[in-house]
């Protein structure tokens, strides 16, 4: 009998944030944790890159997250998504995710906001009220907008380039904004700025990689779905696109030790 006791109480779970994020905090350290419990992280865009790049940031101890995207999971996703699986097809992907994130951090406050980020709706965001924004739109002018608005608001932003058409996870990288090379959506995004004449008021770390390979099938099945079949899908592959979203996260935690 004595032995059960002591085993049974050997067992008996501690409490949610002291067991989950042991590891973490031995790494870290106990302030640079207080202040990721504490900071307010907005991530717009959920799919290949920012679902994973949610996932890190609640299990690296961030406890304020508001997620934004309008889409719901498609079978196009399964391939890369984090919450996209045969059952989940259909329905909201920030909802999805959001109840991923409880279940590995019940203690979490985390904000699912089925919407799109563009002119119409910026104002409802209250983007200066936030700590840091990822930047995980695959909208071109969305995606200005996003980074127009983050940089005037002084907030830190991170930004991921594009993640299609890649297979080498070596060539990842992160830079300031104006010095990525070889990334066809860096050089539409200092295009647009250019030829608006507005741009980012602050410098932004990107994630991205100069790698472009080329699709070696046609897409028939975008061809015969979308409502517009001259927009071009690329191939994507879940490694690439979960290392971009790491890398994201690993920016807000390495910047939360640097300034904690």
């Amino acid at each position: 009998m004595h032995n059960f006791i002591i085993y049974h109480l050997a067992k008996r779970p501690m409490s949610t944030e002291s067991s989950i994020f042991h590891r973490t905090e031995l790494l870290l350290g106990n302030q640079p944790m207080q202040r990721l419990a504490t900071i307010r992280v907005i991530l717009f865009g959920v799919g290949g890159v920012g679902s994973w790049c949610a996932e890190s940031l609640v299990r690296s101890g961030v406890q304020h997250l508001t997620i934004v995207d309008f889409d719901s999971v498609c079978a196009s996703n399964v391939n890369r998504q984090l919450m996209a699986t045969s059952l989940t097809i259909g329905q909201p992907k920030v909802n999805i995710l959001r109840q991923r994130l409880l279940a590995i951090n019940p203690d979490t406050h985390i904000t699912a906001l089925q919407q799109v980020f563009d002119q119409e709706t910026a104002q409802d965001f209250d983007i200066g009220s936030y700590d840091y924004v990822i930047d995980a739109i695959d909208s071109l002018q969305d995606k200005a907008l996003l980074i127009l608005t983050a940089c005037k608001m002084g907030v830190k932003l991170f930004s991921s380039m594009g993640a299609a058409l890649k297979m080498d996870p070596t060539q990842i990288r992160v830079t300031e904004f104006w010095k990525v090379k070889g990334d066809p959506l860096a050089r539409a995004l200092r295009k647009r700025f250019k030829r608006s004449g507005t741009f980012p008021s602050r410098k932004f770390l990107c994630v991205y990689s100069n790698e472009l390979l080329q699709n070696k099938a046609q897409d028939t099945i975008s061809q015969e779905t979308l409502a517009t079949p001259q927009k071009r899908v690329n191939g994507t592959v879940a490694h690439i696109t979960a290392i971009f979203g790491f890398m994201l996260a690993g920016l807000v935690v390495q910047d939360v030790c640097q300034h904690p």
